[in-house]
């Protein structure tokens, strides 16, 4: 319930290939709400979150992407300083080591970031964090964003 989906495509290092990944989910109507990418001389891994991941990932492997989907956590931490920092505390007191982390600011309201995180230990690092009254989202809410 507390973890998103995150869609993941490998995308060799040549020119065009990251538009071919973002004009296809332009023509479904799908939107991103958060995107990363990783990269060396020869490839890429583009990771992202969409308002419809399932969508995303069907039609991607359908066009031949090499595509996979893993379960990672939205944070939402207050857009000042050293909010980042205290989340990222509670982790390293529990032990649970982030892999990866993006963020994208939130509009409504006041001003919020959404981190999307992967941790070492999921189900530990959601436990330590809603322990501590940190709020996280469900895929749900993020296709409300």
């Amino acid at each position: 319930m507390h973890m998103i989906k995150q869609i993941s495509v490998f995308l060799e290092n040549k020119k065009g290939r990251l538009s071919q990944v973002t004009q296809c989910l332009k023509e479904a109507g799908i939107d991103l709400r958060a995107l990363s990418i990783a990269d060396t001389t020869d490839f890429g891994i583009l990771r992202f979150v969409v308002n419809d991941p399932d969508g995303a990932y069907g039609l991607l492997q359908a066009q031949g992407f090499t595509v996979s989907m893993t379960e990672v956590i939205a944070v939402e931490i207050p857009d000042q300083p050293g909010a980042l920092a205290d989340v990222l505390a509670l982790l390293n007191a529990a032990d649970v080591n982030v892999e990866y982390l993006y963020a994208f600011g939130m509009s409504g309201g006041p001003h919020r970031v959404l981190n999307v995180l992967r941790l070492s230990d999921t189900e530990k690092g959601i436990h330590t964090l809603l322990e501590k009254g940190v709020r996280l989202f469900c895929d749900e809410e993020i296709r409300k964003l």
